[in-house]
């Protein structure tokens, strides 16, 4: 009888703080055609020829700021989803990277040792993107093919919309809001335009008014979209006036054009509008890491404070909460039961 088993995919982090540990990730991550989508000769001349000389080091001391006893935030806070999740489902459960360890190789060996070989594989992005969603599961799919042809693997697909998560979501961020704000800004990772165009397979995306319209093909590719979705859906759940909500998307890397508006941008010119007090969240991500902690926390503040912004209040992500540990619980056993139904 086959036996099932749960895969739970983020991101990754460097093994370390080292410059050459934080080189070698950087590679493995940049070298990905899902996230700097170039030709492979030109993809090489910008990271190895560029990139891989000049951002190492300053990467590896942004990693400083916000590494633990414990390691990368973004590693350990996936091992305690992992190990919550476990006390509540009766297969087992690992842990995958997309880049870097635990490799998504070793989240699969370790299911097979324990005789799995129907695997439900979880990608930990809310929203599809071809830099996160689609890059997991094409990576899954490989090493399946490669190393366990014989295991069966189920995607749960980006879960953005779903009820659960939508009420998860509003509720922690309702807990965690200051009592005043001016503003709550929802803070998303962008992704270059092309990205958009890419994964539409319906050509009906503009980047214009398609993204607020009810129904449209593209939506269920396009990230954009999904981003807007969340917003939504969750200030509804708050009960916040639109007005006192913006959308922006972070870490653009190079000079080619990205969804705009810019975070980094956005939070320079709000004291001068006015808003004094701000609250701000990053529902892109499901753990804090790199991103949330370093860009937002500290260089967001930053920013924020030098326009003219006085008191600024990070959102932490869903991380470990009980609440986010039943929503994963909920969205793998739906998956589980399809291959009950093949």
């Amino acid at each position: 009888m086959a036996k099932k088993g749960i895969l739970l995919v983020n991101l990754g982090s460097p093994r370390s703080t080292k410059v050459a540990d934080v080189k070698e990730y950087l590679d493995e991550f940049l070298m990905d055609e899902k996230v700097i989508d170039f030709r492979w000769f030109f993809r090489a001349l910008l990271v190895r020829g560029i990139i891989l000389n000049t951002r190492p080091k300053k990467s590896a001391a942004a990693y400083e700021t916000v590494w633990t006893d414990e390691g990368s935030p973004l590693i350990f806070i996936t091992e305690r989803i992992k190990k919550k999740l476990q006390k509540i489902v009766d297969v087992p459960v690992e842990i995958g990277m997309r880049y870097a360890e635990p490799s998504i190789e070793t989240g699969m060996r370790k299911l097979r040792e324990q005789g799995v070989t129907e695997i439900v594989l979880f990608p930990l992005y809310p929203q599809y993107a071809m830099s996160t969603t689609e890059t997991v599961i094409e990576k899954a799919d490989e090493v399946r093919k490669k190393h366990f042809p014989d295991i069966k693997v189920n995607y749960i697909q980006p879960f953005y919309n779903r009820e659960i998560y939508i009420d998860c979501l509003a509720e922690s961020i309702r807990e965690k809001l200051p009592e005043n704000f001016d503003a709550l800004q929802f803070s998303y990772h962008g992704v270059p335009e092309r990205h958009i165009y890419k994964t539409d397979p319906t050509n009906t995306c503009n980047l214009n008014d398609c993204c607020s319209r009810d129904e449209n093909p593209s939506h269920q590719f396009c990230y954009r979209h999904q981003c807007f979705k969340v917003t939504e859906k969750v200030i509804e759940k708050l009960g916040l006036p639109k007005e006192k909500v913006m959308v922006t998307f972070q870490s653009r890397l190079g000079s080619d054009k990205w969804m705009e508006p810019y975070t980094d941008e956005t939070l320079e010119g709000l004291g001068k509008k006015g808003i004094k007090n701000l609250a701000i969240v990053c529902p892109a991500f499901v753990s804090d890491c790199l991103e949330t902690l370093e860009e937002i926390s500290v260089e967001g503040k930053e920013q924020f404070e030098h326009g003219g912004g006085e008191n600024f209040h990070y959102i932490p992500c869903l991380n470990d909460e009980d609440r986010w540990i039943e929503v994963v619980k909920t969205l793998c056993e739906e998956k589980l039961h399809e291959f009950y139904l093949v």
